[in-house]
């Protein structure tokens, strides 16, 4: 990643004044049932139906239990995996889907066609609300399953939708079928790595169109692991390898999803043995990382963004001045340095420098620290005296929560107070429901390599992830355009000309961009983490 640092391992004189510091301790069961499986820590998913699915913890989990129609090599294209091959025509248009044969469900449904699209049309069907619903949007008859208002706000009318199926999918046979796009994506094929387009077996529904009831709960999935027993809230979830899988075989016979509330006390558990991995770990712990686990402590690079994002529905963010004003405030560079060690690097665009399209520093004056010229441009605006920023509890955002609203107290001279909630659930159902939660601590890790996939679902008028409120019809039609674009080059042209109009609204504040910063025991090796920020299952082994 351009602009890695070298890691820093004390936190200095600053850092202290900046830094405040978390609560942890508790204990925490050994769920390892024997010596061949493992323990990952993660937050409570707030689904696990893979188009309800879009949470980091959630995207993990369904990674052990579902197999993919694609994943991704090291230059980030796209390489088949349940499919057999994916075709466009040549208009990148219809696309020709032929999945593998022999693959099955955890309950023995053989895997077909038909399975994956009933699944995609229970996720493009609005009134079923799905958060990943967004992800079929390009798929013809979309658009008749989700009307919108007469405001063209993106909202649902009362009414239920005419029509309950995808009019783009056809069944060809068994292990075939074709999507047609409502328009050409020369990309589509990159799109399909997502979780959202996992297929579901006919055990899933209790009815054409209705998931069956307890069926997240004892999901039945396609891939390399199976639920063993059931998901026990906030506690785990424990995945076992499935005998005969026909896919890559992981190495080790199962993994315990252990969830946790809080970070430092998975670190503690980390140090002595009771957790195999840890995927993030907290910021409180970095300065003795080092110390407690040597090299089992790595960094390793991601496609994360942290940002803030404005509730622009509220009157008194409504102001692009203001929300422009609020960046300036902020001191991204000691932030990173002080409080995250130089474990993460200040971010100054919209996109991560994973992905082609990215421009460092594009963000410009917005997004470089400017304390007077930001309390000029706030008082003029007439910003508001108080600020809140609300972030999840079991994410570890505290201390930088904290030092960033220091900083916006010493820039703008108002109250800046963090409000936490938590889970990470809570704050996302709260932010979809517009309640006034004030600034919103966000994350975004790629769902496949695109600079659209930084765009799309978190600013167009009906992304998925649009929590607050932002909508701008050149924006939208940029978006579109780039989607329709004939290459890859023309594509990106247009998507930087959306970024554009982001660097002028500021919907949301560019913080950093995350790094894998994680741990592992003495129990476990070749241990690696991706740019989705996913543990590689398939390679990590336990230790004779």
């Amino acid at each position: 990643m351009p602009g890695i640092r070298p890691w820093k391992m004390v936190a200095g004189a600053a850092a202290i004044s900046l830094l405040v510091a978390g609560c942890g301790g508790g204990d925490s069961d050994d769920a390892s049932a024997n010596s061949n499986t493992i323990v990952i820590g993660i937050s409570e998913p707030e689904h696990l139906l893979p188009t309800n699915a879009t949470d980091d913890s959630g995207s993990q989990v369904l990674s052990s239990l579902f197999y993919p129609l694609v994943e991704f090599n090291s230059q980030q294209e796209p390489v088949e995996v349940a499919a057999e091959s994916i075709t466009p025509d040549k208009a990148n248009r219809v696309w020709t889907i032929k999945l593998k044969p022999g693959f099955t469900f955890h309950n023995g449904e053989p895997v077909t066609a038909q399975n994956y699209i009933d699944a995609w049309n229970y996720g493009a069907y609005g009134p079923n609300a799905q958060t990943g619903g967004y992800f079929f949007e390009r798929i013809d008859g979309y658009a008749e399953m989700n009307p919108l208002d007469p405001d063209g706000a993106g909202s649902q009318k009362p009414e239920t939708p005419k029509v309950k199926e995808l009019s783009g999918l056809e069944k060809v046979n068994d292990l075939t079928f074709t999507v047609k796009l409502s328009a050409p994506f020369s990309s589509f094929e990159s799109v399909l790595g997502y979780s959202v387009f996992h297929p579901l077996p006919n055990a899933a529904f209790s009815a054409p169109g209705v998931i069956a009831e307890g069926f997240e709960d004892q999901i039945i999935g396609n891939g390399p692991f199976k639920l063993k027993g059931k998901w026990e809230h906030d506690n785990e979830i424990v995945v076992e390898k499935v005998s005969d899988f026909k896919g890559q075989v992981p190495k080790i016979d199962g993994v315990t999803w252990k969830i946790y509330q809080d970070d430092q006390t998975q670190y503690a558990d980390l140090v002595s043995g009771n957790v195999d991995v840890q995927m993030s770990i907290p910021i409180e712990a970095l300065s003795k990382a080092s110390a407690d686990l040597g090299t089992r402590f790595q960094m390793s690079e991601n496609s994360g963004f942290d940002f803030i994002g404005f509730p622009t529905y509220q009157a008194e963010f409504a102001k692009p001045e203001i929300r422009k004003a609020i960046s300036m405030a902020i001191n991204r560079e000691e932030i990173s340095d002080q409080i995250f060690l130089g474990s993460r690097i200040p971010a100054k665009s919209f996109v991560s420098p994973v992905v082609r399209g990215y421009r460092e520093g594009i963000c410009g004056e917005a997004c470089e620290y400017n304390p007077a010229e930001a309390k000029k441009l706030y008082d003029k605006n007439n910003g508001p005296a108080e600020i809140k920023i609300t972030y999840n509890v079991d994410g570890g955002h505290k201390a930088w929560v904290d030092a960033t609203c220091n900083q916006i107290k010493a820039s703008l001279g108002v109250n800046c107070t963090g409000s936490p909630e938590p889970k990470f659930s809570v704050l996302q159902q709260k932010a979809r429901a517009h309640e006034p939660i004030g600034l919103i601590r966000l994350g975004w890790i790629m769902d496949y390599p695109l600079m659209e996939n930084y765009l799309g679902p978190l600013y167009s008028t009906n992304g998925s992830s649009n929590h607050y409120g932002w909508s701008n019809s050149n924006f939208d039609r940029l978006l579109k355009q780039g989607a329709q674009a004939p290459t890859p080059e023309a594509a990106i042209k247009k998507w930087q000309q959306a970024e554009d109009i982001l660097v002028q609204e500021m919907p949301v504040i560019p913080l950093r961009f995350m790094q894998n910063v994680y741990g592992y025991s003495e129990k476990v090796q070749n241990v690696e983490m991706n740019l989705f920020k996913r543990v590689d299952l398939y390679e990590i082994e336990t230790i004779a």
